[in-house]
């Protein structure tokens, strides 16, 4: 198998368990993907997706366990999600 073989099959099965998710928690994924963490209303700011509709991906992705969810230390009201895969 190539180098660019691998990088396609570790790329293929890093997101196998988003493949089959909404469109929107894929869109939630792949900004959390480039951001490391965030909160829901800079998800919903960047996304440009309404905040029930990120909360709604954000449950989605929780359910798969590729999302981790902390509380903000500086905010202890919000919640900071982070990809994990």
């Amino acid at each position: 198998m190539s180098c660019t073989e691998v990088a396609a099959t570790d790329s293929t099965d890093r997101w196998e368990s988003i493949r089959d998710l909404p469109p929107s928690a894929k869109l939630v994924a792949k900004v959390l993907d480039y951001n490391e963490t965030m909160t829901q209303s800079q998800l919903a700011e960047e996304t440009l997706l309404p905040p029930r509709t990120v909360r709604y991906a954000l449950t989605r992705l929780e359910e798969q366990d590729v999302v981790d969810s902390r509380f903000s230390f500086s905010d202890a009201r919000k919640r900071l999600y982070t990809l994990t895969v």
